[in-house]
């Protein structure tokens, strides 16, 4: 199928977007969500707090070895390493429901802008203090009874969108010659 290697991944051009987990509590999620950080070409995971780390027999049972392809490191305080990845020129994007949150669908990554995407714990979510110190706050469309998704599928939907901005912009100009022609 013309998959990369880990190494090989590792010497990919970046994307310049990074993952934050703000105390996500179950290895399996953290695997999960290694395994889409891989998918979509993350630069690098952040495991914040209580977040398992590698190695984790848990994390390897659905991350399928993504946690030896996206690099990673920990960070005892989630607000810390944002406010110091906005320090790096990240524009901070929490995902959460709040009252100014932005629907994902309206949002639309600009093409030279590097971001962090903080994921929250599955019960509190992303902490209020992180979600404040945010740039902007993204919000994922739902029209169940339910109110919020598992954190590894949001991480799908989120990173997806980012991957599809990005293809969008790669994939435009080959586009606009053939309409021309």
């Amino acid at each position: 199928m013309g998959r990369v290697t880990p190494d090989e991944y590792k010497a990919l051009p970046e994307t310049g977007l990074v993952v934050v987990l703000d105390n996500v509590r179950s290895a399996h999620n953290v695997g999960s969500i290694f395994r889409t950080a891989d998918a979509f070409k993350a630069d690098r995971l952040y495991l914040c707090g209580i977040c398992a780390c590698p190695p984790s027999a848990e994390i390897h049972k659905s991350a399928l070895g993504a946690e030896d392809s996206v690099p990673w490191e920990h960070a005892d305080d989630t607000l810390a390493l944002v406010r110091s990845l906005r320090a790096q020129g990240y524009t901070i994007a929490s995902i959460e429901q709040t009252e100014n949150s932005v629907s994902l669908e309206s949002f639309a990554p600009k093409a030279d802008a590097r971001y962090a995407v903080v994921f929250g714990n599955e019960v509190d979510g992303v902490a209020q203090e992180v979600a404040e110190e945010s740039d902007l706050v993204l919000e994922i469309p739902q029209f169940g009874t339910k109110h919020s998704l598992n954190v590894s599928v949001s991480a799908g939907v989120v990173l997806w969108h980012f991957a599809s901005g990005r293809i969008r912009q790669e994939t435009a100009p080959a586009h606009a010659a053939l309409r021309t022609k």
